[in-house]
């Protein structure tokens, strides 16, 4: 089974490229920092209400992108909120990407491709080399936003991700998103990090629209 990081960069990347497709300033750093904090959340290390996240167990994962953070949020004084450590996860977002990256490569999901551009530039791609863990995660997507189906908690985390970044149009095309956008709002509602992930998003591209506007 992937991890949430992982089928959140399956679902960023462009297949035909193997290069991630153009979303909101910041937006898939903070959709894998939410991402990595669920799974810190599903392995039963952290917990998370309206107003707190609170460390269930300090017992390392074994996974080296997981338990830097996990060490963090540790040795943290004050207990702070989703928004909070979702704003501190999402500065090390490059890395995160990087770690997801080299995982699915091992798995053989991905192949890593070294080329140099203008015989200067160092460009980098990671095609699929099966497409089937993505699709997989397409499916459940598609079953719940159109079928109806009653989702799996994974399902609610996939999703509610995907929606704060934007990366339902991945999935979906313009005219599916308007028609199941109140489904896709009822799912994505459940999952408190995701909706802590949207949230950071909005607030960002506010920030940027601000930040233009001044500029003008």
């Amino acid at each position: 089974m992937l991890t949430f990081v992982e089928e959140i960069v399956l679902l960023a990347l462009d297949d035909k490229k193997g290069k991630f497709v153009d979303l909101p300033p910041l937006a898939l750093d903070q959709a894998l920092a939410g991402a990595a904090l669920l799974e810190l959340a599903f392995q039963n290390r952290i917990d998370t209400d309206l107003t707190h996240l609170t460390l269930v167990s300090d017992k390392p994962t074994g996974d080296k992108m997981l338990d830097p953070i996990l060490k963090e949020i540790a040795k943290a004084k004050d207990k702070k909120d989703a928004k909070h450590w979702v704003g501190v996860i999402s500065a090390d977002g490059e890395k995160i990407r990087d770690a997801a990256l080299a995982k699915l490569v091992e798995k053989g999901v991905l192949k890593k491709e070294e080329k140099k551009i203008l015989w200067v530039i160092p460009g980098r791609r990671y095609p699929m080399i099966q497409n089937k863990e993505e699709e997989e995660v397409r499916k459940r997507i598609r079953k719940v936003v159109v079928d109806g189906e009653v989702p799996a908690p994974r399902d609610v985390v996939i999703i509610s991700l995907s929606s704060a970044c934007q990366l339902l149009r991945t999935v979906f095309t313009d005219t599916e998103l308007l028609k199941y956008s109140p489904r896709i709002a009822e799912v994505a509602k459940m999952d408190l990090i995701g909706r802590a992930v949207s949230k950071s998003v909005a607030e960002v591209q506010e920030a940027v629209m601000r930040a233009v506007l001044y500029s003008v």
